[in-house]
């Protein structure tokens, strides 16, 4: 091969059933990558029609001669069927499995109602085809002949695969190994069972009512998964009030109209879709024959049968907020909606109500911002719960207003205004503040991370009392010395690290020292055998970009503060190595320095996250915040891109698959650390005698 000296050649197996996105992968790599590549797809090989393997075989080895890299776009679901294009390697030839492990009912989803499919694989056939796929399926190892396997279970890994491929240039390569595996998941095929069965059980009318719903709700994003930033907002909610709180039907749905008409120019892209359990559902059948008569946009305002807890993952439906129809308590029980949502929801959505309120009235509603242990936000993508209470019409409950329909209506509209005008909140909020990383943290074993909820509970009693008794709205708003609101996004236990350094005499048993400035606490999971946090005292410095040249002393203090710490535990252990610095992003609220040994010899540093925040340049080092502070007036912060980088050791900078490789090498490694850390003191360590 002529051209294979002027560049390092790659075959990447796409590996994954129909409808796992492997045209959409290739295509988008290829129309931003600067290194050449081919397609071989087998549904189109010949003359545009579907062929054979030997077709793929023959027309990747050509791309190849011609100087190309080859995406092989098949499913290549077995080992048997991956062995030809394995022996495609050699020298300057490397081969990479990825391998699109989508959850099965996307992939479902997306086969069956795909249009001009290549392959014509599409509608009811697709998955019976899909599902027969996936029960004799063989994931990839590197023994195959691969050089490096890479594991995709959602779009956002596959968006830094995507993004992986696009950035390496014709001469540039990629670590070796297997990147991202989890363990397999041995129930998946009952789930998909019955999953077919849940679907050819619905009733003809209300399975395509559900059928177009869905389809209406995800034509928009189904074809802009991969590399779009943009996120369509969708309110989720029940009827509220019409069913133990027994409201007029008719009149409830007039009102669930209207006030949708209202507020849907207001939400900008965003969606509102009413949501029933029951396929015979009256309250959707008229709600959804008012809004035709009214000609609402019915992509973005519709009706759809399904579990309002589980609309991705068994209806295909995205929503990040979903409306809650409460009691006044905001607390679990009872029946229907609200035991459902606290019940998926776990104990973090209790939590997090109580920072917000204790009690809401008729007519008011509340947004919850969820934590990312919860349950929803992970299964789901359930970013907030608005808790909203309606009218009372039922003679046999308490407090009920007597068949006062002036009245009950007024209420009603008022509970719907508050709904809406809480989910134009977050709207508003996440399309000016992207997502903390905390809300998205990278697990590089892929195992929950439980961390956020168990941090929450060592910090018992750490949320402020005055914080909590002004939440009466929907959105958290905390007023700073200057008299200027801020919109807040942090979660109910990132905001223990401030509450600790405003009222440190509280929290006796955590505080190791503390003066009119700074506390001392040590990090409640180390991510080393010694760490300890500095938290400044002042504030509205929730982070380093609250930083100015004001705070330059107070810096200093927090800095001086943390050597006289690394001095004691020198003092203890004189091998032990240290750096002080701020995380660009903080992942609690409150400034905080971490004093921390290189060591990292901690069973609490568990993923890619954890590792990459201490080891790459997100981690600032105190000194160049010095710096940079008493020079430009503020600091740099980095982005958190970088948290989703490759495991490299912080000492020789060599690449590992995962963290117990990555662990068990950082023990041996007795490598000097990179030049640029040994630089300006950023490294403290005790000179050998």
């Amino acid at each position: 091969m002529e051209d294979s000296e002027k560049t390092n050649q790659i075959v990447v197996l796409l590996i994954g059933p129909p409808g796992s996105g492997k045209s959409t992968f290739s295509d988008t790599v290829m129309r931003s990558s600067l290194r050449p590549w081919s397609r071989i797809c087998q549904d189109i090989i010949n003359n545009g029609e579907a062929g054979t393997k030997a077709q793929c075989l023959k027309m990747a080895l050509s791309s190849l001669k011609e100087g190309n890299s080859v995406f092989i776009d098949r499913c290549n679901l077995d080992r048997e069927q991956r062995s030809e294009f394995v022996k495609l390697g050699g020298p300057g030839i490397e081969v990479h499995a990825v391998v699109l492990e989508l959850p099965a009912q996307v992939c479902i989803s997306r086969s069956v109602k795909r249009t001009g499919h290549e392959g014509n694989l599409q509608g009811g056939r697709a998955a019976a085809v899909v599902n027969r796929m996936l029960q004799s399926k063989e994931l990839p190892k590197v023994n195959e002949g691969f050089s490096r396997v890479m594991f995709c279970y959602n779009d956002a890994d596959v968006e830094i695969a995507v993004n992986t491929y696009i950035k390496l240039g014709p001469m540039d390569t990629l670590p070796s190994g297997c990147f991202g595996e989890k363990k397999s998941d041995t129930k998946s095929q009952p789930g998909i069972m019955k999953f077919f069965k849940k679907v050819n059980a619905l009733p003809a009318s209300s399975s395509n009512e559900a059928t177009n719903a869905m389809r209406k709700a995800n034509e928009k994003t189904e074809n802009s998964r991969l590399g779009s930033a943009d996120i369509v907002h969708t309110l989720a909610f029940p009827s509220i009030s019409t069913a133990d709180f027994q409201f007029d039907l008719e009149q409830a749905s007039d009102i669930i109209v209207e006030k949708a008409e209202e507020f849907l120019p207001k939400v900008g892209t965003a969606r509102l879709v009413l949501v029933d359990l029951s396929h015979g559902s009256k309250i959707l059948s008229l709600v959804k024959a008012k809004a035709s008569q009214k000609n609402i946009d019915s992509a973005r305002f519709f009706t759809f049968v399904g579990d309002i807890t589980k609309l991705r993952s068994e209806g295909g439906l995205h929503c990040n907020v979903i409306a809650n129809a409460t009691n006044w308590r905001l607390k679990p029980g009872g029946g229907g909606v609200n035991a459902a949502i606290f019940k998926a929801a776990g104990p973090d959505l209790e939590t997090a109500t109580r920072v917000r309120a204790n009690t809401l009235l008729p007519g008011k509603a509340v947004v919850v911002p969820l934590p990312s242990t919860c349950p929803l936000h992970n299964a789901e993508g359930i970013t907030h719960v608005i808790h909203v209470l309606g009218p009372n019409m039922n003679p046999n409950r308490p407090d009920n207003l007597n068949n006062d329909y002036t009245k009950g209506c007024k209420t009603l509209r008022e509970a719907y205004t508050s709904l809406f005008e809480g989910f134009l909140s977050v709207v508003q909020d996440q399309s000016k503040f992207p997502k903390r990383s905390n809300q998205t943290a990278l697990s590089d074993s892929g195992e929950n991370i439980k961390e956020d909820s168990e941090r929450n509970k060592k910090y018992k009693g750490s949320q402020d009392n005055a914080v909590t008794n002004n939440m009466e709205s929907g959105s958290l708003e905390d007023t700073r010395d200057s008299g200027k609101k801020m919109s807040k996004e942090w979660s109910t236990w990132a905001l223990a690290l401030h509450t600790i350094a405003m009222h440190p005499e509280r929290h006796e048993n955590i505080v190791l020292e503390f003066s009119d400035n700074i506390v001392v606490i040590n990090d409640q999971y180390p991510k080393a055998r010694k760490h300890v946090l500095v938290l400044a005292r002042q504030e509205s410095l929730d982070g380093l970009e609250d930083v100015r040249k004001e705070n330059f002393q107070l810096l200093q203090e927090m800095h001086n503060v943390g050597l006289k710490w690394v001095d004691r535990f020198q003092n203890e252990d004189a091998s032990l190595i240290f750096r002080l610095g701020y995380h660009s992003v903080p992942s609690m609220r409150q400034l905080h320095l971490h004093v921390i040994s290189q060591d990292f010899d901690s069973d609490s540093l568990k993923n890619k996250k954890h590792w990459n925040s201490f080891t790459s340049s997100f981690f600032r080092d105190s000194v160049d915040v010095l710096e940079e502070v008493k020079s430009q007036g503020k600091a740099n912060v980095a982005s958190e891109d970088l948290l989703k980088g490759e495991l490299r050791c912080n000492r020789c900078r060599s690449a590992h698959p995962n963290i117990p490789k990555l662990k068990s090498h950082v023990r041996s490694c007795r490598s000097q650390f990179p030049e640029h850390v040994l630089q300006n003191s950023r490294l403290v360590a005790r000179p050998e005698t």
